[in-house]
This record gives structure tokens, sequence and C-alpha cells, in this order.
């Protein structure tokens, strides 16, 4: 008899799931389960609904069926462009850490996170922690101006402090009762995070390198941890890089909604708003109605697309 259980941690090819009851059973993927045919480096991802077999005599079960996600994130796995790397899924929400210093995270690196978002239609939000380090007044200027930005676009946007508690009331009830995808660059203070938000969750942390002002991996597997006050968290291996995966160019400015919004009044129905006569985009950028830093982002996601579609023509698949 098949067992239902939730995918709670993926270390390698080992999965956790967890039952109705709340019992944890260690596992292991049966076959192959794709999606729609793209190559994924992992078969399974924390967040899935899944069939469990009977545990044999050491407690390990096989996993015979996935259900049908509701949604997923997926991003470019690392080394691999031509594969893809799950990184949850049935989420209702998909939430960046990021900081402005020490490490400051890059617009491009933000951008892309929300576009992938976006293009898997989960709903996303942005974080700014280590908020205690922004103490020179440009600074917090630079804060204010980022939250404006992508509040004004659509986002949910906030400013926290894991170290001192600031904005860690408002974080907890944005979270509640809600299953989230926390993500972000090495060094952002994510595990600092989960744990000031998630007491006993003692998610390993580490100093941020003086010399290149860079974290280090210190969450190594996904896993999914429960708020006191209801929901679910899981946490994610930090990544330096995001690459998009399987966007196609004509695409790209759909996953931008202020993009999008202008895009309704180009003169052309296939503009690429980088060239073109009668560009709404290339106008309202100019009138500062979509700011530098998200264009740049988008310029550099359309750059990326157009190079593998040139690439696939070349080799020919």
């Amino acid at each position: 008899m098949n067992l239902k259980a939730t995918v709670i941690r993926n270390t390698g090819a080992h999965y956790v799931a967890r039952t109705a009851d709340n019992k944890e059973i260690k596992c292991l993927a049966k076959g192959n389960f794709r999606i729609k045919g793209i190559r994924t480096t992992n078969p399974v991802a924390v967040g899935d609904h899944v069939s469990l077999g009977e545990a044999g005599p050491d407690g390990v079960a096989f996993i015979t069926a996935v259900e049908p996600r509701r949604n997923y994130i997926i991003r470019r796995a690392s080394n691999l462009s031509k594969a893809a790397h799950i990184i949850a899924a049935n989420i209702d929400c998909a939430v960046l850490i990021a900081t402005l210093a020490h490490p400051a995270t890059s617009f491009n690196f933000i951008d892309r996170f929300l576009a992938t978002a976006e293009a898997y239609n989960v709903p996303a939000a942005l974080i700014i922690n280590k908020t205690d380090l922004l103490t020179a007044p440009e600074d917090r200027q630079l804060l204010e101006g980022v939250l404006y930005l992508y509040r004004s676009i659509g986002y949910t946007a906030m400013a926290v402090s894991a170290a001192t508690g600031e904005g860690l009331a408002e974080l907890s009830e944005f979270l509640k009762d809600k299953v989230s995808l926390i993500s972000g660059n090495s060094g952002v203070g994510k595990s600092t995070l989960i744990n000031a938000l998630i007491p006993g969750a003692d998610v390993r942390t580490a100093e941020i390198s003086a010399s290149h002002d860079t974290g280090m991996h210190t969450t190594t597997f996904s896993e999914m941890y429960s708020l006191p006050g209801g929901g679910q968290l899981i946490d994610t291996p930090g990544v330096r890089g995001f690459g998009v995966f399987d966007f196609r160019s004509e695409d790209v400015g759909h996953y931008f909604p202020e993009i999008f919004k202008f895009s309704h009044n180009c003169r052309f129905g296939n503009c690429t708003h980088t060239h073109e006569p009668g560009c709404a985009v290339l106008e309202a950028l100019e009138n500062q109605y979509i700011s530098q830093s998200r264009y740049n982002s988008y310029l550099s996601i359309l750059e990326e697309t157009n190079e593998y579609a040139e690439d696939k023509y070349r080799k020919g698949y």
C-alpha cells in the first residue's frame, strides 16, 4: 500500500519525507521523474507530495510517484548549462534574502530571482537583511530607495535585522501559514535569520570572509522547517549566481511587471525594447518610470537567452 508524504529534506540522492501523522521516513527515488521532458539534476524536490512504497528492513522506503506539482522554482544547474535544478515545489511564496553590505547582493541577482518567480507563477518577496550594518545616512537612503523601487513594482519588500530583531515580527506575520522558499547568496545571513524565526532550528552559520566579503556555503542541502506560528520554511543552499532556465527571449519582458505594463504601447508587437522606434519601454526608461538597474537586468537575461538560442541553432537541437 502506498503511503502519502511530503518531502522535507534532500541530501543528494537521499530524502526524508513526513507523513500526515508527522512520522519521518528516509527514502530514495525509484525511477526518473521528469518535468515535461526537462532534464533535472534532482528528480524530487523539497515540498514535493509523494507516494512511498513499503519500507524495507533498513527503514528506507522508495518514492514510487511524485504528485503533480502546483508550482515549482527552477534554475539552471550551476555547472551544467543544459540541465535544471528544482529549488522547491508546491510553495506559496519565494522569499529572497538580500543584503546591501557585507556582502552586497547585486541587483542583477535580485532581478533574476524575481523574474524566475514570475515565470513560474510564484508570488515573490524581497527581504533586506543586516540593516544594523547600514549606519551611514547614505546607506539608509539606499535602503529606502531599494524598498521603494520594488514595492512600486508590486513586490512585498521589507527590511530586517536578524542581529537586532528589527522587522522580525512583521516578517513572521508575513510568513504565517504559508509554505515559503527562502533563498539568497551565501553570506546574507539566511541561516541566522531562520534561527531567529524558529527557536531550536539550529541551522549552522558561519562568519563572512573579511578578505572577500563573501559567505561560505553553510547549508549544503534543502530542508523544510515548521514555523512556530504556523507555516513552513524551505531553506536552500546559498548560491553565488542565478542562471535562468528555459526562458525564451520574447517572454523575458513578461517577467518584469513594469516593462510588461509599458510594452502594450510599443509600436511593434515583437519589440525587444532595445533599439526599435516607437518603443514605449525605452521612453518610460528615459522618463524614469522604469529604473536603469531593472532595465540592465532585463538586458542581461535577454542576452543570455539569445546566446543559448544561437547555441541551440548552431548545434542543431
